[in-house]
């Protein structure tokens, strides 16, 4: 017979979700400390390429495609964000661009002075878009990590679109 309490009925939120979030969150925090935001952003952004490559690859597969479209790609960006949590939706789109705006972070709270995760977005994003679409260059206009109460997403599909932010090119 155990003495050891039974703790499998406390009130504690902690879950697989909260739990990698929470290491994330501590991770880029540590990252950001030690090296630097623009270092740690670096770090992050080695895995949201990796992180795009898969999920294109699951698009293209899922929809039997060798390669999306355009339109693919628009549905592609807002259901990879639904299905995480980031609640994207565009809110403006033209031959050049497409602008995309959260009040919802797949970190949650936890994304809050970690610049550094917003580089998921950005490589992710563009990684996709390029891929399929041969040239990305993302703007992050605003985000909740740094204190905005939304992130806003520009996504330009051509290299004239002027300087700011992050270039992506198909691989």
């Amino acid at each position: 017979m155990s003495s050891d309490p039974d703790v499998r009925s406390l009130d504690i939120p902690l879950e697989r979700d909260v739990f990698l979030r929470d290491a994330l969150r501590v991770l880029t925090g540590a990252l950001q400390d030690i090296v630097g935001v623009e270092e740690a952003s670096g770090f992050v952004s080695i895995v949201g390429q990796s992180l795009g490559e898969r999920i294109d690859a699951m698009y293209r597969r899922a929809l039997g495609v060798e390669t999306l479209s355009r339109q693919q790609v628009t549905a592609a960006l807002v259901d990879l964000k639904r299905r995480i949590r980031g609640d994207f939706r565009v809110v403006a789109e033209d031959a050049r661009s497409i602008t995309m705006e959260s009040t919802t972070c797949p970190f949650g709270d936890r994304v809050a002075g970690r610049p550094s995760l917003c580089m998921m977005t950005s490589n992710v994003f563009g990684t996709l878009v390029a891929e399929n679409l041969g040239y990305a260059r993302v703007i992050l206009d605003e985000t909740i990590a740094d204190g905005h109460g939304r992130c806003r997403i520009r996504v330009y599909l051509d290299d004239h679109s002027g300087a700011g932010g992050r270039e992506y090119f198909k691989s």
